[in-house]
Order: C-alpha cells, then structure tokens, then sequence
C-alpha cells in the first residue's frame, strides 16, 4: 500500500519545493550560515556541521511514512535556500503538520514564504484531502507566531511542558490549525498578499 503523502515537486512562480535530498547538502549548509538562524534558542535550525545528519534524520522519518521533507529552491537564483516539511502525517485520519520551516535571512520577507504555504496547503486540502493542517512553534517564538496567525489559522491551545529543548528548557508549543472549510477564504487572502505590489 502506498503512503498517503507520496513524494512531490510544487512549483510556483517564485519557489520550487523539491524532495529533499543529500545532493542539497552544500546549499543548506550555506542557507544555514545565512544569519546564524541555528543560535537562536527558540527554534530547531541545523548548524551548518549538522546538515548531513539532518538531511538523514529527515529521509528516515520519510521512509517510516511521517514526513514528506523539501527542499525550498528560489526560482531567481536556482540555490535551495531553505527547508520545509510536511510532518506527523496521520495517513488514516488525513491529518498533517506543515512544520520544521526555515529560510535564509536573505530571503525572508520576500514572497517565498507565502508561496510555499499556497503550494503546500492546496496540495494539502485539494489533491489528499487533509481534515486539518496543523502549524505547532514555540510559544516564545512571536516571529513565527505572527506568521501563522496571518496566514489564516486558528490558534487550537497551548501545549504546556510539551517538550525538552537541547539547551535544557521546556518548550510550550502553540498549536494553530486551518480546517477545510477555512480554506477557501485562506487561500484567497495568502493570492491577495501574492499579488500585492512590492516597494
């Protein structure tokens, strides 16, 4: 039987999200160093020595059927810039989490962000026909947090004591969700943001 999340290219008009693969090592590691993403305590960005066994880390979950990893490459200028996932997969629920984001700080706050989510969430709802898609960061996390609330989705709680972090503290994790009847309006709103002129 096959996954319910089988691997897939998403393409837009600024980003391509591509099956991650160890060929992406050098570009991550590169991504990565882009503004030292891995020192901030609150967030689980690889360090630069620690691509390789990630990039592992996350092709084993695939195989077990959890995650579908990606690759974020930026059309303009062909390097993987960032990573992005689809994780805890519930394949009889259809119920999945798009998490363990991250981009280089060269390009956030561009378009690619809000394109990746387009891609993913319409895959998502209308081609696996998911019940729910989840979005779980740090409740101290307000950069992420903006983030999710402003593309739509609903805060569902707070998971308290959810998690260790490898610095010893304990993560409450905030959990937001979009549901198919939400998505349409979500859609429409994440195109309107696309289309927004840019200075």
């Amino acid at each position: 039987m096959s996954n319910w999340v089988e691997p897939i290219t998403l393409e837009g008009q600024h980003v391509r999200l591509v099956p991650l693969s160890h060929n992406h090592l050098t570009d991550l590691q590169e991504a990565a160093a882009d503004g030292e993403l891995h020192r901030l305590w609150y967030t689980s960005v690889p360090s630069p020595d620690k691509m390789e066994s990630e990039i592992t880390r996350r092709l084993k979950l695939m195989a077990h059927g959890s995650m579908m990893p990606f690759s974020i490459i930026d059309k303009t200028t062909g390097l993987v810039v960032g990573m992005t996932t689809f994780m805890n997969i519930d394949s009889v629920n259809k119920r999945l989490e798009i998490g363990s984001t991250w981009y280089r700080k060269s390009v956030q706050r561009s378009p690619l962000n809000t394109e990746c989510k387009i891609l993913m969430l319409t895959h998502a709802f209308e081609t696996l026909n998911a019940i729910a898609v989840e979005f779980r960061t740090h409740i101290m996390n307000h950069q992420s947090r903006n983030a999710i609330e402003r593309l739509g989705a609903k805060l569902d709680g707070i998971l308290r004591q959810h998690s260790v972090l490898p610095n010893g503290t304990v993560r409450d994790t905030a959990v937001y969700s979009i549901i198919p009847n939400e998505w349409p309006s979500v859609k429409a709103n994440l195109q309107w943001k696309m289309d927004m002129p840019r200075n």
